[in-house]
């Protein structure tokens, strides 16, 4: 199962009415210093895609993205090293210094 904290869907609903946006899609793609890293920009969903859902803020993953994620939590902070949107993964055996990019855990689902 994959949360959306309450901070992050606030913060989603209030960017879909200023820029229009049906959500936050994320997904995750080789890359990074720590060899995957999380992808999100607004835009529609794909066919295909899980869709989240909370109080009106929509998330959608695509299905490759699914293994590495389950059990996260997407979260919103503003704080000193910057604003934007977190991903909680308990999953990943470790993660770089800018929270982006992260080192899985065996295999996916596992």
């Amino acid at each position: 199962m994959i949360e959306i904290s309450e901070a992050a869907a606030s913060h989603l609903r209030e960017l879909a009415t200023e820029k229009g946006s049906g959500g936050l899609r994320l997904g995750v793609e080789k890359g990074g210093c720590a060899g995957l890293q999380y992808a999100m920009s607004l835009g529609e969903p794909r066919p295909g895609d899980l869709l989240l859902e909370r109080e009106g803020a929509v998330v959608s993953i695509d299905q490759e993205s699914l293994p590495h994620l389950e059990g996260c939590t997407i979260d919103y902070v503003d704080d000193l090293t910057g604003a934007g949107f977190r991903v909680i993964n308990p999953r990943a055996a470790r993660s770089c210094g800018c929270g982006t990019s992260f080192e899985p855990t065996g295999t996916p689902g596992s």
